[in-house]
C-alpha cells in the first residue's frame, strides 16, 4: 500500500498520508504550522460536526442539496461524534485566526470518508460539505456550540455535585461552633456549617452568573458566510441550520440576528469567561480556607480533618500535604491567566471579522475542562471526606480573646477592649482579666458570657 496518496486543490497538488481522510488544504496547514504542542480542542471537532450535519439537513430541506448526499455527510459526522475517526484532525490551535484550516479539515474528512463509504466519487469538500457555509460563520458557530455544550453537560454537573455534598457537610456541622477569622486574626465565633454555607452560597452563585451567560452563546452566525451578508446561502438557511443544531443538540440554539456582530464580536464568550472566572475565585478562596483549617497537624489551626491520599514529602517521613487543594488553586490561576487571552483576543475583531478565534476558544475551552475536573477531584478525594476536629475547634474558640466582644452590650466597646489587652498581656481568661479589672462579677460573667451562644 502506498505512503501517499495526491490530493489536489486550487494551489496544486500535495501528498497526503495515504491512511488519513484530510485533504490538500488539511496537509498544507499541517506543514506549515508546526508551532507548539495544542491542537484544535476535541470539542471544537465535534461541534464541526453536529453544524456540518445541520447544514447538510437544512440545505437538503431548503432543495440545494440531494438526498444522497445529504445522508452520506450526516453518517460521516454520526462517526466523528462517536470518536471513530479520531487522528484525523491534526491541526494547530496556532494557525489562521479565522479558523478556515480546520473548517476545511472537517470538510476534506466528512468528504473523503463519504466517497470512500459511496464507493465513488459524490461529495467535495467545498461544494457540498460546506455548502451555505464560510469558514467565516462556521468556526465562531462552532465555538457557540462547544462552549455552550462545555458548560452545560460538563461544568454545571460538576459544580452541582460539589455544591451538593457542601451542603450535607452543612448541615452535619452546625453544631460545631469555632471561633471566626477577619484579616487573618481571631474573630467571633460562627458554627462550620455557617463558614462552609458560604462556600457552598459561592458556587450556587457563580452557577447562576454561568448560566446567565448562556443565552448569548445559544445565538449562531451560521448563514452570515463571509461577511455577514449572507452570500451563496439560500433564504431561510440561517434559520433553518440553527433548528437544526438545536435538534441534534437538544439545546435552544438560535440564529443570531446580527450576522455582522456574530462574526466579528466575541463579547458572549468574554462575559462568559469572566462567570467561570468567579468560580475560579471562589474556589481558590475555598480551597485556601480548606487547607488553612486543616494546616497542622499540630502547629496548624487543625480544626477539620481532610483524606491523607499520599505521601507528602519525599525527606520527611509521615508528612501528608492538601494536595487537592494546592491542584485547585494551580487550576484556578491558569482560568484567571485564560482570562486575559480571552478578552485580548476578543478585542482583535477588525473590520468584518476576529481573526483570533482558535485562541480564543482554545482558551475557553480549557477552563471548562479545568474547572470541571478540578471540582471532581477536589469533591472526591478531598472535600466528600472533611470532618471537623471538635476538640480543636472548642480549644480554639474558648482560648479566642474576640470573644470578649459578648461583653459589649455590659461593660462597653473600650472596657471589652482593656479587658482582651490584658488577658493578652498577663496570660490570664478573660474572665480573671474582667474581674481584675472590676468590670464584672465573677458571677455576672458566668451569667453573660455565652460563646456557644454567639453564633
Amino acid at each position: 500500500m502506498a505512503e501517499y496518496r495526491i490530493e489536489h486543490d486550487s494551489m496544486g497538488e500535495v501528498q497526503v498520508p495515504a491512511d488519513r481522510y484530510w485533504g490538500a488544504q488539511t496537509q498544507r496547514s499541517y506543514e506549515n504550522f508546526k508551532i507548539g504542542v495544542e491542537k484544535m480542542p476535541a470539542e471544537i471537532i465535534r461541534a464541526f460536526a453536529v453544524l456540518k450535519k445541520a447544514a447538510a439537513t437544512a440545505n437538503h430541506g431548503l432543495g440545494k442539496l440531494d438526498e444522497r448526499r445529504c445522508a452520506l455527510i450526516c453518517r460521516v459526522c454520526d462517526e466523528i461524534l462517536s470518536g471513530r475517526l479520531e487522528g484525523h484532525f491534526p491541526l494547530a490551535v496556532w494557525q489562521t485566526g479565522s479558523g478556515t484550516q480546520s473548517n476545511m479539515n472537517v470538510n476534506e474528512v466528512v468528504a473523503n470518508r463519504g466517497n470512500e463509504l459511496a464507493g465513488e466519487k459524490l461529495l467535495h469538500p467545498n461544494d457540498h460539505v460546506n455548502m451555505s457555509q464560510s469558514s467565516n460563520d462556521t468556526f465562531p458557530t462552532a465555538m457557540h456550540i462547544a462552549a455552550a455544550t462545555g458548560l452545560e453537560d460538563r461544568l454545571l454537573p460538576s459544580l452541582e455535585a460539589l455544591s451538593a455534598v457542601l451542603k450535607r457537610l452543612e448541615e452535619e456541622n452546625a453544631d460545631v461552633v469555632k471561633s471566626g477569622r477577619t484579616h487573618l486574626q481571631d474573630a467571633v465565633p460562627i458554627t462550620l456549617g455557617q463558614e462552609i454555607s458560604g462556600w457552598r452560597s459561592s458556587l450556587e452563585r457563580d452557577a447562576a452568573l454561568i448560566r446567565s451567560a448562556l443565552p448569548p452563546l445559544h445565538e449562531l452566525a451560521l448563514g452570515g458566510t463571509a461577511v455577514g451578508t449572507g452570500l451563496n446561502a439560500p433564504k431561510g438557511f440561517d434559520t433553518a441550520v440553527a433548528q437544526a443544531v438545536s435538534g441534534l443538540t437538544g439545546k435552544p440554539f438560535v440564529t443570531a440576528p446580527n450576522k455582522f456582530h456574530a462574526l466579528t464580536s466575541k463579547d458572549e464568550l468574554v462575559f462568559a469567561h469572566g462567570a467561570l472566572k468567579a468560580l475560579a475565585a471562589d474556589l481558590m478562596k475555598m480551597a485556601n480556607d480548606v487547607r488553612w483549617l486543616a494546616s497542622g497537624p499540630r502547629c496548624g489551626l487543625g480544626e477539620i480533618h481532610i483524606p491523607e491520599n499520599e505521601p507528602g514529602s519525599s525527606i520527611m517521613p509521615g508528612k501528608v500535604n492538601p494536595t487537592q487543594c494546592e491542584a485547585v488553586t494551580m487550576a484556578a490561576v491558569q482560568v484567571m491567566a485564560n482570562d486575559v487571552a480571552v478578552g485580548m483576543a476578543a478585542s482583535q475583531g477588525n473590520f468584518e471579522l476576529n481573526v483570533f478565534m482558535p485562541v480564543c476558544i482554545h482558551n475557553f475551552l480549557q477552563s471548562v475542562r479545568l474547572l470541571a475536573d478540578c471540582m471532581d477531584s477536589f469533591r472526591i478525594h478531598c472535600v466528600q471526606g472533611i470532618t471537623p476536629n471538635r476538640e480543636k475547634c472548642r480549644e480554639n474558640l474558648h482560648n479566642s480573646l474576640m470573644l470578649v466582644t459578648a461583653l459589649n452590650p455590659y461593660i462597653g466597646y473600650e472596657n471589652a477592649a482593656e479587658t482582651a489587652k490584658l488577658a493578652y498581656a498577663e496570660g490570664i481568661s478573660l474572665r480573671e482579666a474582667c474581674v481584675k479589672l472590676g468590670f464584672l462579677t465573677p458571677e455576672k460573667f458566668d451569667e453573660v458570657f455565652h460563646p456557644e451562644e454567639m453564633v
